[in-house]
């Protein structure tokens, strides 16, 4: 008896000094980034100001206010006009550059909180995180509290699927009561969404649907392969997900133009829902075939290391090795990425409101700098330049009532806003680098932005990323 309860102490002891390490290398891991932290001993009057001599894009219409100044007060938009006379604020003399909504990435997928900065460095000022997992709660709340400097963030709660196991990051539902249950806690604990999933069962739907509308919580659509994809145009679901499952669910994974139109037409009946294409985290599977470098790329350091180590090169060797075996593959995926370009162009031409969402933080697809990409690819499905920054600001913003408050530059909005050299309404490729980005009125230059990337590249945080993944499998599960 004596021998077993040495051996538990021992058991527990180890357990115990565990616990402790991995607490000390979260810490290590928060502290690491204190750069984000909000400065205490800063003005009062750090988020207000008076910018002059700017234009402004307002993206409430198509249109350019020349010459104006905005003048900011508490993170907010006070005054829009040709003079205004404040003082006791900072005076931003923009000299005649364009001021812009902050862009909004509405598909991401967030690891840690250097990439945070990554996104603020690219000119994006908010977020809407849609794989939600308990550490996403507590950054939630440093950044509603101002304790660091952020993107404001948006979460779904765990991804719900069915009772067919699909992987141990998901939330697998086994009854609608279940669903139900599961709702109700995500709405409690303080998750903005509910993230449906791959593998949802009509009974279990029906009932995360019935339920969300009770609770008064929106849903993000990753379309369920268990489901006719019409059921994704519930009013209860604000925007469906990936223009590739158009054509794994409902076209049987082919490029078929008349079954096409069916869906189009469904869309063009939908008032309620937005679409998020994601192309870009497609079009890397393309990348990822035609360099075989792509894990050591430059791009590829400002990954976080877990997924880097574990998602990005199973993706790259899934796909390398499908190559090696049948070559055509390159072309058959280059085809798809086309295909997605010619589904865009037809939802375009019916009404479809896109917003746009990156997938980025999985595979290949780099945080912040993605969203470039997304844009550009737009662009090239035919949309105009305005109608591609809609896609990142106003109509992103309007997608859910909480958001409502950002995506144009008007009186009463938050002050997310950058400051670009040039028009972007001529040139998308205006949008990167912005020389300063504004978020809740607090403004962030460009070497303050690069400290940000220079932060986050090469991070080494693998073991506080992977304890804080498996907090998440041991809670949520």
């Amino acid at each position: 008896m004596k021998i077993v309860k040495r051996i538990l102490k021992f058991i527990l002891m180890i357990i115990g000094v565990f616990l402790i390490v991995i607490a000390v290398v979260l810490l290590v891991d928060i502290q690491s980034t204190n750069y984000l932290e909000v400065d205490n001993n800063t003005s009062a009057d750090s988020n207000s100001s008076l910018i002059t001599n700017v234009n402004i894009i307002p993206m409430n219409k198509d249109t350019i206010l020349v010459g104006k100044m905005v003048y900011i007060k508490a993170g907010i938009i006070q005054n829009i006009a040709d003079t205004i006379r404040i003082k006791g604020v900072e005076v931003i003399d923009a000299k005649n550059k364009y001021l812009v909504p902050g862009l909004i990435d509405m598909h991401v997928h967030i690891w840690d909180r250097y990439e945070l900065g990554l996104y603020l460095s690219n000119g994006i000022t908010a977020v809407r995180n849609l794989w939600g997992m308990p550490m996403h709660l507590r950054i939630k709340e440093d950044i509603n509290n101002d304790e660091i400097i952020a993107p404001l963030f948006f979460t779904t709660g765990p991804k719900l699927t069915g009772p067919e196991f699909i992987g141990d990051d998901n939330l697998s539902l086994v009854s609608p009561i279940d669903a139900k249950e599961k709702v109700i806690s995500y709405k409690k604990r303080g998750y903005d969404f509910i993230k449906t999933y791959y593998g949802l069962t009509e009974d279990l739907f029906d009932a995360v649907v019935a339920q969300a509308t009770i609770s008064n919580m929106d849903i993000v659509a990753h379309p369920s392969q268990k489901v006719p994809y019409a059921y994704h145009f519930n009013p209860q679901i604000k925007s469906i997900e990936h223009v590739e499952d158009i054509i794994q669910q409902p076209l049987n994974y082919k490029l078929d133009t008349l079954k096409l139109k069916e869906v189009i037409n469904d869309f063009k009946k939908s008032k309620h829902n937005a679409f998020s294409p994601t192309l870009t985290v497609y079009n890397n599977i393309y990348q990822m075939l035609i360099d075989d470098n792509i894990l050591a790329s430059e791009k590829l350091q400002f990954m976080n290391p877990l997924i880097k180590k574990v998602d990005s090169k199973a993706q790259f060797d899934r796909w390398y090795t499908t190559k090696l075996r049948d070559a055509s593959i390159v072309e058959t995926i280059k085809k798809q990425h086309d295909f997605h370009l010619e589904i865009i162009k037809k939802l375009h031409k019916v009404g479809v409101t896109f917003i746009c969402g990156t997938d980025a933080g999985i595979g290949v697809t780099i945080p912040g700098f993605s969203i470039h990409q997304e844009l550009a690819f737009y662009k090239e499905a035919g949309l105009s330049n305005y109608e591609v920054l809609k896609t990142a600001t106003v109509n992103a913003s309007k997608t859910h009532l909480i958001m409502n408050n950002m995506g144009t530059i008007e009186v009463g909005k938050v002050a997310n806003l950058i400051l670009i050299d040039s028009n972007p309404l001529v040139d998308l490729s205006a949008l990167q680098n912005p020389k300063t980005v504004f978020i809740k009125g607090r403004k962030l230059d460009r070497e303050t932005l690069d400290n940000f990337e220079n932060k986050a590249r090469n991070r080494n945080n693998l073991i506080a990323s992977a304890a804080r993944y498996l907090e998440n499998l041991i809670v949520e599960q």
